[in-house]
């Protein structure tokens, strides 16, 4: 357990970490202290040689509804810029999952979609509310919505401001999974040691390749690729192969 004011942290021993926003009397409301405690986790986990996949979840009955907004209205210059959370969670080489319970609104719907995988209990909400604000998105979540479930339906979300429900989110691709609100934490977890039953580099460098190829048009990707595939696997040593040979031959088919 961790001794933040504003985030639970709890390793665990089969090579995952989960982080809770831990403000449940204000939703998960993304304060500037949250935040700043936010960057300081993950980059102790980034840097943490037994931990290789990060579950991101809240407290309560909300994910995150976004901003804190009596702290915004106070400052609005510092609001959104100081100690940006995607950027923080971006710097995670390893898988991160989003474990989404109840609201993920606006800038906590910019967080979940950092994340490279969703899970999502069945009474979570997704909504992007800028527009009712008359504010834009300034963490990447304008980006990252069109990639995600394409630009038509990402401007329906945008520009309505209206919730979306787990089924739809999971019908449109928004999520990866959707689950009984009491098996959330355990499907996380069950997705995370899913992905640690095999090498740890691995997962890296995969995840790194998926996400520089997302920036690429087709044929660079494809070049990028052969370039990695090449130099990552042929600089693998004989016994490094064979304990990868060995792993496969255990797994289950």
């Amino acid at each position: 357990m961790s001794a933040y004011r504003h985030l639970l942290v709890e390793r665990h021993a089969d090579g995952f970490a989960t982080v809770v926003f831990n403000r449940p009397e204000k939703l998960n409301t993304l304060s500037i202290a949250l935040r700043q405690e936010l960057t300081t986790a993950v980059d102790e986990l980034d840097a943490d040689p037994a931990i290789h996949v990060l579950i991101l979840t809240g407290a309560g009955r909300a994910f995150s509804a976004g901003l804190d907004l009596d702290e915004w209205a106070a400052a609005p210059a510092a609001g959104a810029w100081l100690h940006d959370p995607v950027a923080a969670l971006l710097r995670f080489r390893g898988p991160v999952v989003g474990a989404i319970n109840g609201l993920a609104i606006t800038g906590g719907l910019e967080i979940a979609l950092a994340c490279d995988l969703l899970v999502a209990a069945a009474d979570a909400r997704f909504a992007d509310t800028h527009v009712k604000v008359g504010l834009l998105p300034g963490w990447g979540g304008s980006v990252r919505l069109q990639q995600r479930i394409g630009p038509h339906r990402a401007k329906e979300l945008a520009l309505t401001g209206r919730f979306l429900g787990a089924d739809e989110a999971l019908a449109w691709g928004l999520i990866n999974r959707r689950v009984a609100p009491e098996l959330l934490r355990a499907e996380a977890e069950a997705l995370a040691r899913e992905m640690l039953a095999h090498p740890p580099e691995g997962l890296i460098a995969y995840k790194r390749l998926l996400d520089e190829e997302a920036r690429l048009t087709m044929a660079e990707a494809l070049v990028l690729e052969s370039e990695l595939a090449r130099s990552t696997n042929l600089g693998a040593t004989r016994e490094q192969i064979e304990q990868r040979l060995s792993r496969l031959r255990r797994q289950p088919r």
